[in-house]
């Protein structure tokens, strides 16, 4: 930091601003962790000078012998942690993961199955304003209004009637434990490529803590980080059988070269993802979401499905009288960072929805235990109640109170202490 300081001391001071925010916020965005010194380290490597064109010992440019180890690194802790065949590490991030394995299945207009995104589905599973929505034909199925939960019946019926080519099980907002075999079963039986889409859960398979897709699914998408603890960047994992046509819809289907400094990251991740410690935090990552969800839901909150298996919680506060815009904000200013978030058959508007969306991997990465989550759920009924009325006497008291456990439990990977 003391040369981006002297280069450019505005954007030095903003990190230095939100490395502190880190530092004293509860931080409950599901899709948000914290890295290791490790992780970060390997991000900002001499790795960011090279550029790669292809793959190991198939690259268009020279001076590849330790990109090539690099690379081959990551490829191998992929496959090894996650059981499968092939593992391609190169992909930005998680939505052109999504896009290549369009490419390397379908044409346009082509049908593709996938849950809808107000239900809790990805904009890239064939939502309209997507890209895979306007490119191809999109298919949606849902979960069911009084469960909160996927009926695979109901996925059968749909798939037996469009016949997509493509089905993908997963999403954003998805609190309940995914049925691959289920899924598999549906898509050999009306001929489609099914895709995992593990991005939120992929630290959890990796730990454990969820059932893994692995002899069921034909591809699996992820991000690397979440609940994986990588940096930001993506991974596409397949059976033999399709590890070719992932290739070249990689590269040179969609992109140029790899970002060697982001795959040296992501190996580093894999390497801690594959330790003891790291099964232990993802089972608790499970144990403090069912324990913040039971003491929410003891308070009043509506949670979708009624709970969790995972690490992130759907609350809608339809009954709270709060809309989900107006608590993630008051949620905010009292230094606990959520997202608004749509609940399935919403009432309200995508920008101002009727939900919030909370997990728990950052607080765990912290090492704070399932018994704080009754306090946690103390202050987001305070501040929910406190939105509702305009109190801000009350956001200021948590957000002080928030802040002094934040100082029991400082994060990884910042030198905030």
């Amino acid at each position: 930091m003391s040369r981006l300081a002297v280069t450019d001391p505005e954007i030095a001071a903003l990190v230095v601003a939100e490395e502190q925010l880190q530092a004293d916020t509860l931080r409950l965005i599901p899709s948000e962790n914290y890295v290791s010194h490790a992780v970060l380290e390997a991000t900002g490597t001499v790795l960011q000078n090279k550029y790669s064109e292809g793959y190991p010992g198939k690259r268009y440019y020279e001076g590849q012998r330790h990109i090539d180890q690099v690379e081959t690194l990551a490829i191998e802790r992929a496959r090894t942690l996650f059981a499968m065949d092939h593992a391609n590490v190169q992909p930005y991030s998680g939505s052109p993961a999504n896009l290549a394995v369009y490419l390397a299945f379908l044409k346009p207009g082509d049908t593709v199955m996938g849950m809808a995104l107000p239900m809790g589905g990805h904009l890239t599973h064939g939502w309209g304003v997507s890209a895979t929505g306007a490119w191809f034909r999109g298919v949606q199925y849902g979960v069911e209004k009084e469960s909160g939960r996927v009926d695979l019946d109901r996925v059968r019926d749909l798939a037996l009637a469009e016949r997509p080519k493509l089905i993908f099980c997963g999403g954003t907002a998805v609190p309940r434990a995914i049925d691959f075999p289920g899924f598999a079963e549906i898509a050999r039986e009306v001929g489609a490529v099914l895709v995992a889409d593990v991005a939120h859960i992929a630290g959890l398979i990796a730990g454990g803590a969820h059932p893994s897709p692995a002899g069921h699914a034909d591809v699996v998408s992820t991000t690397t980080h979440k609940t994986l603890r990588g940096p930001r960047g993506a991974m596409l994992l397949s059976t033999a059988e399709h590890a070719k046509a992932i290739d070249r819809a990689v590269f040179p289907g969609l992109q140029g070269g790899p970002h060697n400094h982001t795959t040296a990251a992501i190996a580093v991740a894999l390497k801690e993802a594959a330790g003891e410690d790291f099964r232990v935090y993802a089972r608790q990552v499970v144990t403090n979401a069912q324990t913040l969800g039971e003491q929410l839901a003891a308070r009043g909150f509506d949670l979708v499905s009624g709970g969790t298996d995972n690490h992130l919680l759907l609350i809608d506060l339809t009954g709270k009288d709060v809309p989900g815009k107006v608590a993630a904000k008051a949620l905010d200013r009292a230094g606990i960072v959520v997202n608004y978030n749509t609940v399935p058959y919403d009432t309200r508007k995508p920008f101002d929805p009727s939900g919030i969306r909370i997990g728990t991997p950052a607080l765990t990465s912290r090492g704070i235990p399932a018994s704080e989550m009754a306090r946690v759920a103390e202050w987001i009924d305070l501040v929910v109640g406190a939105a509702k009325s305009g109190d801000e006497a009350t956001i200021e008291k948590v957000r002080a109170d928030v802040k002094a456990l934040m100082d029991v439990y400082p994060a990884p990977g910042l030198p905030v202490r």
